[in-house]
């Protein structure tokens, strides 16, 4: 992880060195090709700017087609990136219309305890759904029971926490009954129970 953090870094190092260079250049080529005589002469360039004019002009085109290449490479990831996200949205809203009872009783779980973030066993179909729909997201702390297998914190993502609203979870509108609490607490995945006794038993 810190080799991947330190490539990441000196990558982006040497992209703003390279474009602080290719401005430079830029700069000065379309400088020295349009500058006015007068200031050439009085500068002792105008045999330089005479003798390697096609050259100078050349470079003006180089570095003009990097700044496009870099112009285009950020439309491109940009164009990406949203069809990525419209990727995504259209999974969760596809998933969330499709939830069964199981992924269901999962989402409330983080309702009912009223917490962001739940400790969850990796290995469980529930949970590998919705991470693979993108409605659950790794978060950490990833531990290995002996008995019960591995956990992990998860969270709901962004994306899908407007989509889960209380008539998709089938939570009461207001303060639980006694009855609809109890049908809460029957429907609750069976795991959640157990996840206290994995703590345990860790490996």
């Amino acid at each position: 992880m810190m080799k991947m953090k330190l490539a990441s870094m000196t990558q982006v190092a040497n992209k703003k060195v390279l474009m602080s260079f290719m401005s430079w250049w830029v700069l000065a080529c379309g400088a020295l090709l349009l500058m006015p005589t007068k200031i050439l002469v009085a500068l002792s360039l105008q045999d330089f700017v005479t003798h390697y004019a096609d050259f100078i002009g050349l470079g003006l085109i180089v570095g003009v087609a990097y700044f496009l290449s870099q112009l285009l490479g950020f439309f491109v990831d940009e164009s990406i990136v949203h069809l990525n996200n419209k990727r995504s949205i259209e999974t969760i809203e596809s998933k969330v219309k499709l939830l069964d009872p199981a992924e269901r009783a999962l989402l409330r779980e983080f309702f009912l305890q009223g917490a962001t973030i739940l400790t969850l066993p990796q290995d469980e179909l529930a949970v590998r759904s919705l991470v693979e729909t993108q409605i659950l997201e790794v978060v950490g702390n990833v531990r290995h029971y002996a008995i019960q297998g591995p956990t992990a914190e998860y969270k709901i993502t962004m994306r899908a926490r407007i989509y889960l609203n209380r008539d998709v979870l089938r939570l009461p509108a207001g303060e639980p009954s006694k009855e609809e609490l109890s049908n809460l607490i029957k429907a609750r995945p069976q795991f959640v129970s157990g996840l206290v006794q994995q703590r345990k038993h860790a490996a």
